[in-house]
C-alpha cells in the first residue's frame, strides 16, 4: 500500500521559513517524480513545485520561484519543500503527490497516481 505522509506544517510570521517533508512508502521511490501543491480555503489546489526521478529537474509556480527549493533523499524516501520568505498568501493545506512522470505532475495534475493527507501550513502578517 502506497502512503505519502506529509509533516512539518504549522504556523510561522511573515518572513519566516519552514520545511515540509513527504516520506514516501510502498513504492519504489526512484522511479517516481515527486511534486508539491497547495489548496488554500475556497481555492482550487494549485501546483507548487516539482522534481524529477533523479533530482537533477525543478519546476516552480511562478509565485514561489526564488523562495521554495524542492529536493529529495532518496536514502530516506522523503522529498522536501524548503520554504523561505513565507508570505501571508503562502497559507494553505500543503499536498505531497507522486507520479511515474513529471509531465503529469506538471501539467496533468487530475492525473496523479498518488497524494499524501496533507499538512496545514499558515502564515501571519
Amino acid at each position: 500500500q502506497v502512503q505519502l505522509v506529509e509533516s512539518g506544517g504549522g504556523l510561522v510570521q511573515a518572513g519566516g521559513s519552514l520545511r515540509l517533508s513527504c516520506a514516501a512508502s510502498g513504492l519504489t521511490f526512484s522511479s517516481y517524480a515527486m511534486g508539491w501543491f497547495r489548496q488554500a480555503p475556497g481555492k482550487e489546489r494549485e501546483f507548487v513545485a516539482a522534481l524529477s526521478l533523479g533530482g537533477g529537474v525543478t519546476y516552480y509556480a511562478d509565485s514561489v520561484k526564488g523562495r521554495f527549493t524542492i529536493s529529495r533523499d532518496s536514502a530516506k524516501n522523503t522529498v522536501y519543500l524548503q520554504m523561505n520568505g513565507l508570505k501571508p498568501e503562502d497559507t494553505a493545506v500543503y499536498y505531497c503527490a507522486a507520479d511515474t512522470s513529471l509531465h503529469t505532475i506538471v501539467v496533468i495534475t487530475p492525473s496523479i497516481d498518488y497524494w499524501g493527507q496533507g499538512t496545514q501550513v499558515t502564515v501571519s502578517s
